[in-house]
């Protein structure tokens, strides 16, 4: 990050946000949710969100009876919320009680933001808030869920699908990506890069990048790209190309482009770009209102590749993208 820029003001009201507990629902995506969206956040001075767990009974047995969760609050909780997170479950044929799906249906009625986790996309189809709508699940469950629900349309390969108000993520650590993502959309990236540090995790990958990547195991194995990637991100402002990365990490542009198929399922220069745009968004939202200076030290180069590149990401221009989250955004 370039030293002199103003920091952020942060004084964004909190979103309310429930996550729906059914029996059998899986931990892991819970403990997702609870991490993203429930935990304080002393290291940025607020909490982003107002967390709600809610079930239809009061004793919940999760995923193989490992363990119970009592004393949360009643589904009627769901009524609140600005965003209810559906959480999945490993058996997607088994139908959803009625009561969770007229608590979807309310909520998509009165405008909430719905969200789901892996399997959870089922429950939103079951409640017929998905017919024509874009969405993600886990590999696994694309057949199953287009022959259910035909009139879904079903991303087959995606880590997720942002569709405006309803969200939807493939499976497992999937979660984490459209999290961060939701947490960027209504935050900013500087808050979203927070968040990743603590959670140890790749602050952005796109939704756009494949779930899975099959692939034989090398007899000798590639070296990680961590090396030459932290590298890349310290000279964002300077003219990198891919034949600089690959320089950098002594192989062949081929190779490159190889390691990063296999180790981040994009491109070596759809990566560079993510990261400049990704670091103006951050000096726009501390403050900084000079168009070209943003596009020198991002690397992005002229202020209209800027203008193009963060109205792709965001759908804001860079003033519209400060205002929203630059200093003294409310």
């Amino acid at each position: 990050m370039p030293k002199g820029f103003l920091q952020a003001a942060t004084t964004a009201a909190p979103h309310r946000v429930a996550a729906l507990v059914d029996e059998n629902t899986n931990p892991f995506e819970l403990g997702c949710a609870i991490e993203l969206f429930g935990l304080p956040r002393p290291e940025l001075g607020r909490d982003l969100y107002e967390f709600t767990l809610c079930a239809p009974d009061t004793h919940t047995s999760m995923r193989n009876r490992f363990f119970a969760l009592s004393e949360v609050a009643a589904l009627e909780a769901a009524d609140a919320a600005d965003t209810l997170i559906i959480l999945s479950r490993p058996d997607v044929h088994a139908p959803r009680r009625p009561a969770v799906l007229d608590a979807i249906s309310r909520a998509h009625a009165r405008g909430a933001r719905l969200v789901s986790f892996c399997s959870g996309a089922f429950a939103l189809a079951e409640a017929g808030v998905l017919e024509g709508r874009r969405v993600a699940t886990h590999w696994q469950c694309v057949d199953a869920l287009r022959s259910r629900f035909p009139g879904v349309l079903v991303e087959p390969d995606v880590l997720f699908v942002d569709d405006g108000d309803i969200l939807t993520s493939a499976g497992s650590a999937a979660a984490l990506d459209l999290g961060l993502h939701i947490i960027r959309r209504d935050h900013g990236a500087e808050t979203a890069n927070d968040v990743s540090r603590r959670l140890v995790f790749a602050a952005h990958r796109d939704g756009g990048q494949r779930q899975f990547v099959e692939r034989p195991v090398p007899e000798v194995p590639d070296a990680s790209l961590a090396p030459v990637l932290a590298w890349a991100q310290e000279r964002l402002d300077t003219p990198l190309t891919v034949s600089d990365l690959a320089a950098r990490a002594a192989v062949s542009t081929t190779t490159l482009h190889r390691r990063f198929r296999a180790q981040l399922g994009t491109t070596p220069l759809a990566w560079l770009t993510g990261e400049r745009v990704t670091l103006a968004r951050r000096l726009l939202e501390r403050g900084e209102s000079r168009i070209e200076l943003i596009a020198r030290h991002s690397g992005l180069g002229t202020p209209a590749n800027l203008r193009v590149l963060l109205r792709r990401e965001t759908g804001l221009s860079p003033s519209a993208y400060r205002n929203r989250f630059g200093p003294g955004a409310v």
